[in-house]
């Protein structure tokens, strides 16, 4: 063997070092972050965290106990600027203070965010107080939701649900049945703007649409998490990023 002289550099993110935690059921919000992140020196880490297959209270809160183990997989050298666990219904249940300190034992990072943080401060910076939610989930998730916005002071006019409990089918729900759902709700009665709730459904492609049709502004968790993270430390996103949110 020869050896050979080598210079150390800085990390790769030069201009932003973010780490996400991605449900292992997951198959929507890493493929997002990636479109809205293709930046050079934007460093994307991700982490998974074990996740029932079924969409229920008791699944969402057991990630609780396993979330500073996931948190503790991202680069241990790394410096984050922020990290986010990519779960509403998660941090619904689990509470947002308690994740960010069960993040933030684990991983060295200046933040925290997660879709509920993130989706609560996008619809304040739209002015929307009166909204309706679409979601994938089953009632007993989708009325917690509801009521966690409800607790943040806002009025939900209407919530529309899929139902759906099994998680490898919330990612396979058509985006135009989204499209529709958010339609429907977003012609409800006093509604100033529409929530799309999950981060495994599909959002990304159809928000410019839906505003441009609703003359509203929709927010869905995916997009309010890079929003979010992105505010918290300046990091530039591409035009990939939808809606007028990114444009405030």
């Amino acid at each position: 063997m020869t050896s050979f002289p080598y210079r150390l550099t800085g990390p790769i993110g030069a201009k932003a070092t973010l780490g996400l935690i991605v449900l292992q059921v997951d198959e929507t919000v890493e493929q997002d972050f990636r479109r809205a992140f293709a930046v050079p020196d934007v460093a994307l880490h991700m982490s998974r965290i074990p996740s029932g297959a079924e969409l229920t209270p008791g699944t969402i809160a057991a990630m609780e106990a396993e979330l500073p183990r996931a948190a503790a997989l991202l680069p241990p050298s790394a410096q984050f600027d922020a990290v986010g666990y990519a779960c509403t219904s998660g941090t619904t249940l689990i509470g947002a203070q308690k994740v960010t300190s069960l993040v933030t034992g684990s991983a060295n990072t200046r933040a925290v965010s997660n879709p509920l943080t993130a989706s609560v401060a996008a619809l304040q910076v739209v002015k929307a107080r009166s909204i309706a939610i679409v979601s994938p989930y089953i009632a007993s998730v989708a009325d917690a939701i509801s009521m966690t916005f409800g607790a943040h002071g806002f009025d939900v006019r209407d919530t529309i649900s899929f139902g759906e409990d099994i998680e490898a089918r919330v990612a396979r729900i058509d985006p135009q049945s989204i499209h529709a759902a958010a339609m429907q709700a977003g012609r409800a009665d006093g509604v100033e703007a529409v929530f799309l709730s999950c981060t495994n459904l599909r959002t990304f492609d159809i928000i410019d649409d839906l505003e441009n049709r609703l003359g509203l502004p929709v927010i869905s968790s995916n997009q309010a998490l890079v929003w979010h993270m992105a505010r918290s430390c300046g990091a530039p996103v591409t035009a990939e990023a939808p809606g007028g949110l990114f444009r405030l």
